[in-house]
């Protein structure tokens, strides 16, 4: 068996007061408020970028799109996962699976959550698991302030 690793990915992002801005989760739109961010502030792609990029050595959404930089105001972050596969496939890396907990009291994920897995699939080329997870009315999140993504990627050479 060839090396096999594993990437952590987190993203939180704060509900916006522009009514305007759109709700996009693992490039899927939902109704109610969107998320503040420098691009469509996908907290779950976002993370899946994270996931992937630690797993396979090559930083973080940070350095490899940071918000500083005018070329991603308003990016689709479904746009960046893809490069980030890219990425991570030119390296010699293939994607074994990754696995996303959404952490939000809203929206309810679950009428969308197939779509979701189905989205991030075809982009990441593996297995996608997304599941919701409520903060139970506890910190920011439980608040209804803003929504969390912790994801976990495992990447492997052959």
């Amino acid at each position: 068996m060839g090396e096999v690793r594993v990437g952590q990915g987190f993203d939180v992002h704060a509900f916006s007061d522009d009514p305007d801005r759109r709700m996009v989760l693992a490039g899927v739109e939902f109704d109610g408020p969107g998320l503040v961010g420098h691009s469509d502030a996908d907290a779950v792609a976002h993370a899946c970028i994270d996931a992937l990029l630690g797993a396979a050595g090559l930083g973080d959404i940070g350095g490899r799109y940071p918000d500083t930089d005018e070329r991603f105001a308003g990016a689709d972050s479904m746009v960046l996962l893809a490069d980030t596969v890219a990425t991570v496939r030119a390296e010699g890396w293939e994607i074994g699976n990754v696995d996303c907990s959404v952490i939000a009291e809203a929206p309810r994920l679950a009428p969308k959550r197939d779509e979701m897995s189905e989205r991030l699939e075809a982009v990441v080329g593996a297995p996608v698991r997304v599941t919701g997870r409520r903060a139970e009315g506890l910190g920011a999140i439980g608040r209804r302030e803003g929504i969390a993504c912790l994801v976990v990627a495992l990447v492997q050479r052959p």
